[in-house]
């Protein structure tokens, strides 16, 4: 009977496949350096050409201001959907190791393109204004070649650098067999993650500003290899798991079984379908239709007790995964909103950053791409904080750790009272005129105030869905994060454009308009999202009781 099973499973492609013993002469933290080395190089690679993009865009290609907010918005929200492809890809065909050194190699492709727009004067328009913030190229705009060229460009940078991101995570969690080195391995990934944003936002960006787009971009082109190359010296050392199937497909044999045996009547079902060695399994009680799925009639397996219609029957354990998702799913819908106030605010600071005073002691300029660092380094300086002193107070006083729902909740909260913050700036900015320019600095308090709230959210919301999501998605459960980032800066764009057209608030000259009352909006709405995430965290259940050491009630999630 055993072997039975085995061959069932072996058959049934889209179960969890079962572990193989770890490698002991693989794994573990050896491969940390060469893991977060190419995290670091790609990170200040990318950090390097996007923070600057949309000054790129308006003095090389003399783009009006908006819409080179707009280009950079469909960008970041790019390389934040990428991710999940690479993810997909990684758990259901090639494994962790293979995506990531394809896409890092793709992204230098990407570099190498972007870098030749600026050195090569037959890819971009002739004579744009450096300082410009309006189209002034004498030669008119950009023609369609070099529109093209320029596009591929960033495509590559795209799929390269958003598809190793959170796929190199999940190798590098791989590479453990604890959960408390997993955890270990996250933070200082995230702190990896957000120096190098930092390095490429204010390195990086201050050569493209005072030496020259061409060294610029072409240092982003030679950290780019770096990371290749660093990466691929560690493959002897890496622990690489074997891909056995795509357990989407299994989600998706859930539902259309389900339809199929729609009027299969679910209570003289004599048994369930399951996986389990150790007897049948029986799904639970809710969503109750989906329980269909796994209900075994005449002619769904062989003689031999193989499957014989895999989309007619699946297994008790895919229909309960199935229905994790759809629980989680409420909480899930109030986070792109963050995502989409943080994509606005960074895009309209740096149009903010090129209408203020940029001078520090006279004679250093901070470049308006660099304004972001703000942002970055309340992450990176707020993640060990959180981790060494905060967390444990936390415990030492409430007799147990903020678990994630609570982490999410603060960064809520922090992240509508940072669109306020900016808020109030623009309108004091606006006040002074242009005969007395505000410092740029001014900039900054709203910035770490987001930072630290996304420095809350962010971390928590990995946790939750790795702790939620079915066993057999956890590879996919980390990058749900960028879905969800990817999500908010596309919708920031639909903002933007909506805001454009139906008010004035969003001229080209942003001197002309109100920025403030973006923001204002911006802080309302954030509000009424809290409100919405708040009755979801009440009602919100955890599925995997083992894990619920970091929160013990769901129902008492926030109450602290």
């Amino acid at each position: 009977m055993d072997a039975k099973m085995r061959h069932e499973e072996a058959r049934f492609d889209v179960e969890l496949a079962p572990s193989k013993l770890p490698d002991r002469r693989r794994g573990g933290w050896v491969t940390f350096p060469f893991i977060a080395g190419n995290l670091l190089f790609m990170g200040i690679a990318m950090g390097g050409a996007n923070a600057n993009l949309i000054v790129y865009l308006i003095q090389k290609f003399g783009m009006e201001s908006i819409d080179a907010a707009q280009v950079s918005n469909i960008v970041n929200g790019c390389v934040n959907l990428t991710p999940i492809a690479g993810a997909i890809i990684a758990d259901s065909y090639f494994g962790c190791f293979s995506v990531v050194a394809v896409a890092s190699f793709i992204a230098f492709l990407g570099m190498v393109l972007f870098t030749l727009t600026t050195s090569l004067p037959s890819l971009r328009p002739h004579q744009c204004s450096k300082a410009a913030t309006t189209v002034s190229c004498s030669g008119g705009g950009p023609s369609t070649s070099q529109i093209a060229v320029l596009y591929s460009a960033l495509a590559l940078m795209v799929i390269g650098g958003g598809g190793s991101r959170f796929t190199n995570a999940t190798l590098g969690a791989d590479q453990f067999n604890t959960a408390r080195d997993q955890d270990m391995f996250f933070n200082w990934y995230f702190v990896v993650f957000y120096v190098s944003s930092i390095i490429g936002s204010t390195v990086i960006v201050y050569i493209e500003d005072n030496v020259g787009w061409g060294l610029g971009l072409g240092i982003c082109a030679a950290v780019n290899a770096a990371a290749v190359v660093v990466f691929l010296i560690g493959r002897r050392f890496y622990r690489v798991t074997e891909v056995t199937g795509s357990p989407f497909t299994g989600l998706a044999r859930v539902v259309v079984a389900s339809v199929v045996k729609w009027g299969v009547d679910e209570e003289g079902a004599e048994y369930y379908y399951s996986s389990k060695l150790d007897g049948q399994g029986t799904p639970s009680q809710s969503f109750r239709f989906f329980n269909r799925a796994a209900i075994q009639v005449k002619g769904d397996t062989n003689p031999d007790g193989t499957v014989a219609k895999p989309w007619r029957l699946a297994t008790v354990e895919q229909v309960e995964d199935l229905k994790a998702l759809i629980k989680i799913f409420p909480l899930w819908s109030s986070s792109p909103l963050l995502s989409i106030t943080i994509g606005i605010q960074l895009s309209m600071t740096v149009l903010q950053a090129l209408k203020m005073d940029r001078h520090i002691g006279g004679t250093f300029s901070i470049p308006p791409g660099s304004v972001s660092i703000g942002s970055l380094a309340s992450v990176a300086l707020t993640l060990p904080l959180l981790d060494r002193a905060v967390y444990p107070a936390f415990q030492r006083y409430m007799g147990r750790a903020p678990n994630p729902l609570q982490r999410i909740g603060a960064g809520h909260i922090l992240n509508f009272i940072g669109m306020a913050g900016s808020a109030l700036v623009e309108r004091a900015r606006l006040r002074s005129g242009p005969a007395h320019l505000t410092s740029v600095l001014w900039l900054l308090p709203p910035l770490v105030v987001t930072g630290v709230g996304e420095a809350l959210h962010f971390p928590g919301q990995v946790g939750l869905y790795y702790q939620e999501f079915p066993e057999a998605l956890r590879g996919t459960s980390t990058a749900m994060i960028s879905l969800i980032v990817a999500i908010g800066f596309y919708m920031s764009t639909a903002v933007v454009g909506l805001v454009r057209r139906t008010t004035g608030w969003l001229p080209d000259n942003i001197d002309a308009g109100r920025v403030d009352k973006v923001y204002w909006m911006l802080a309302v709405v954030g509000m009424i999202n809290f409100c919405y995430y708040v009755v979801c965290a009440r009602l919100y259940k955890y599925q995997n009781k083992n894990k619920e050491e970091v929160g013990s009630e769901a129902s008492d999630a926030l109450s602290t």
